[in-house]
């Protein structure tokens, strides 16, 4: 079978309204199967491998893979080879300039579809798969926190830039922090002094007593540590002036729903402070690092604030040396007037 995307790419010679015409052509070919637009569905917000994927729709590894060939011909995902697999992921738009618009809005309408209740299933055991070990990751390497961290981004690069963000932060009030993930308890090391009260909500009991012997270390009493995850009963009437979460977000297997919880515990006024790698490539962070997501675009972290009645306050960018790139972001509720002047 004669495959128009290849041709066109191979020819090009070929007149721009013949090169166009096959490009639409093979677009609209891959569009036209119900199974490859569950792909596309699927790949969403994240990146599987092939084998994750053929347990995702149970079938064999031979007719996925022409599924994604043909995706692929037509410029509608990406792949990047790490080790001995194969990931897959949604290309990104403008790739196709011509295109850009129509494949905007095959996107769109995708992301609306309802997947099959087996799909789903799937798709959730998989996820728990991950974080399960995302979870064993840092059960069994709590002692090696910050050799881990370094490998991405070390807590130092990035520590006086989120400390000046908070700092400048439109409070009103200093009276509750809590830290979502506070790793080894370096950051409450700058909350406890901003705070009367800070609370540290760890799911990880050998990362929460590594925070509790570190700012044991530091005479700091005004610290509460809690195991669990945000939907821990202890939060029920917790109501913070901040909220931080700093280099978590890529752990958890449900982003979207820790910023709803977030904004759940920020009382009138109060802000959420997020660190988090900006989306990458490096599949190894997946086993070296426990990380479940490969980072996220901005703007994914924005509509998770929107769609939790929260809105951008500021936001900064820093460059790591190994190619990574961290965004720190500042939300608040819709009221929130920004940056002191």
């Amino acid at each position: 079978m004669l495959d128009l995307a290849s041709n066109a790419a191979s020819a090009p010679d070929l007149p721009r309204e013949q090169e166009l015409t096959e490009l639409l052509a093979a677009l609209c070919k891959a569009s036209a199967d119900p199974l490859r637009l569950h792909i596309l569905r699927v790949l969403r917000k994240d990146s599987f491998a092939v084998s994750e994927l053929c347990a995702i729709f149970g079938i064999r590894q031979p007719a996925l893979s022409h599924h994604l060939k043909v995706l692929a011909s037509a410029g509608l995902v990406a792949n990047r080879r790490e080790g001995n697999s194969i990931y897959y992921r949604r290309s990104e738009l403008g790739q196709r300039p011509e295109l850009e618009s129509l494949q905007a809005q095959l996107f769109e309408t995708v992301d609306q579809i309802e997947l099959p209740v087996l799909i789903e299933q799937s798709l959730e055991a998989l996820h728990r798969q991950r974080e399960a070990n995302s979870r064993n990751f840092f059960r069994d390497n709590a002692d090696k926190f910050r050799q881990q961290q370094d490998l991405i981004a070390s807590y130092e690069q990035y520590a006086q830039t989120v400390a000046e963000v908070l700092k400048d932060a439109p409070l009103s009030h200093h009276g509750t922090a809590l830290e979502i993930g506070p790793g080894d308890g370096a950051f409450l090391l700058q909350l406890a002094p901003r705070f009367d009260r800070v609370v540290a909500l760890d799911i990880e009991a050998a990362m929460l007593e590594q925070a509790r012997q570190q700012t044991a270390s530091a005479n700091l009493s005004n610290i509460e540590f809690i195991h669990g995850d945000t939907s821990a009963a202890e939060l029920n009437a917790l109501q913070a002036d901040c909220v931080v979460i700093s280099m978590v977000l890529h752990h958890t297997p449900d982003p979207g729903r820790i910023f709803q919880d977030a904004a759940r515990y920020l009382a009138p006024g109060g802000v959420l402070l997020v660190t988090d790698l900006c989306s990458h490539d490096q599949g190894w962070a997946r086993e070296n690092c426990g990380d479940l997501w490969l980072g996220f675009d901005p703007t994914t972290l924005t509509e998770w604030a929107n769609a939790a009645q929260l809105s951008d306050i500021a936001s900064g960018f820093l460059a790591q040396r190994n190619g990574f790139q961290l965004q720190v972001r500042l939300f608040g509720h819709r009221h929130s007037q920004g940056y002191k002047s």
